[in-house]
């Protein structure tokens, strides 16, 4: 039996996986995870065939939890499941030891063909990842959010992640996320880079 852990914050989406492979008996969901920390401790005394992880979570960017885990626990597969379609992220993911990579779209068929491959350390990309990952390259800068315009606005004035916290009434776990996936969208490797790419593509 296939032995995962679901790091995933939404309650509903945690009870749909959780339906989704109760259906299944070749796959039992051993634990779930609603950040990071709690996966990072959890992994200490039981390690999983799969971890299946959103990227945005409370405490963690999903890329750098990623890395972190593959470095401490190589055997582990992982797969990332989210409704982030940026390219410049999914490579990221892939980059730092992810096995597979599917979007929130996939139907349920396709998400569990994605843990069945991903345990057998196979790769597996959903068909919505697949195509965004052929697109040919451009030099148009993927959009901003709403809010990931609010982040960097209030980044590019100099504020720091407290204080942007406390002005859009969000935890300051959720201003960290939202400074790393800018960082990934643009791939760029810090703040001041973000900055200067900003300006220069007058994303402000």
């Amino acid at each position: 039996m296939v032995q995962i852990f679901l790091v995933e914050d939404h309650p509903l989406v945690i009870e749909g996986i959780q339906a989704m492979i109760a259906e299944h008996s070749e796959i039992n969901c051993a634990a779930v995870c609603k950040n990071g920390s709690d996966l990072i401790t959890k992994l200490k005394t039981f390690q999983p065939d799969v971890i299946v992880m959103d990227i945005n979570l409370p405490d963690y960017n999903g890329i750098d939890l990623c890395k972190e885990v593959k470095e401490k626990y190589p055997a582990i597969n992982i797969m990332a499941l989210s409704i982030n379609n940026q390219p410049a992220i999914i490579k990221k993911m892939i980059a730092c030891g992810a096995s597979g990579f599917v979007l929130k779209d996939a139907a349920q068929h396709e998400i569990i063909n994605a843990l069945l491959t991903v345990a057998k350390g196979k790769s597996y990309f959903s068909k919505s990842a697949t195509i965004l990952l052929k697109q040919p390259e451009n030099n148009k800068l993927p959009a901003l959010t709403r809010r990931e315009k609010e982040v960097l606005e209030k980044i590019a004035e100099g504020l720091t992640n407290p204080q942007i916290a406390e002005q859009l009434f969000v935890d300051v776990s959720t201003i960290k996320s939202h400074r790393q996936n800018l960082l990934a969208k643009y791939n760029v490797q810090n703040t001041a880079a973000l900055i200067k790419l900003a300006i220069t593509e007058r994303l402000l």
